[in-house]
């Protein structure tokens, strides 16, 4: 099995990739710029820091945007992290238009506290195959800015000031605000449920 990191020029990538080759019981994790790469490998992943707008200019320079949208179409697995994540809705009130891969917004915050740092607790909203044995589990957050989809979806939520969204699945393409390579056991666990679930796609 081949993982790829999309390497828009810009992302925690080495991290990332780190934690996804402990949990990949023998997978090959590349990090690549080239979009041949993304569209070909079993899993593609989106680990985006920062600001949406620059991730979304760096994946359309590259040509990965296109890549990442015909893996969608053809039901290849794509996770994103992070701003990954919110590069896969339509827009971003910080700016920037992301791929529109799900339907809604990225809003800013509206608890107190912002950004929401450190440590919170999962809830789950349907079965996600990706958060499989997830429920309650703390996971770290670093991230001023959440997703709000117009559509009903698996996923997860946690309580900062009212519910954020944690995660989202539908199909292949799924995608997680929090950090797992930062989430000590419960984040081993979810990368390792993204890859029973990209290899059963």
């Amino acid at each position: 099995m081949k993982i790829v990191l999309a390497d828009y020029g810009a992302g925690n990538l080495r991290s990332v990739s780190s934690a996804l080759a402990r949990a990949g019981a023998g997978a090959e994790t590349v990090i690549s710029p080239d979009p041949e790469v993304v569209r070909e490998a079993d899993l593609a992943v989106i680990a985006g820091v920062g600001h949406l707008g620059a991730c979304a200019e760096g994946l359309q320079k590259t040509g990965l945007a296109e890549a990442l949208r015909e893996r969608v179409v053809a039901d290849r697995p794509v996770l994103g992290i992070c701003v990954g994540l919110q590069v896969l809705f339509e827009e971003s009130e910080e700016g920037g238009k992301g791929l529109g891969l799900f339907r809604g917004p990225v809003v800013r915050l509206k608890a107190r506290r912002v950004p929401h740092m450190g440590w919170n607790t999962l809830s789950l909203r349907g079965t996600p195959s990706i958060l499989d044995g997830l429920d309650g589990e703390d996971v770290y957050f670093a991230h001023s800015y959440s997703v709000r989809p117009l559509e009903e979806l698996p996923g997860a939520e946690v309580e900062h000031g009212g519910p954020i969204v944690a995660a989202v699945e539908r199909g292949a393409l799924a995608g997680v605000q929090f950090h797992p390579e930062r989430s000590a056991r419960a984040g081993a666990r979810l990368l390792k449920n993204v890859i029973a679930w990209s290899r059963s796609a």
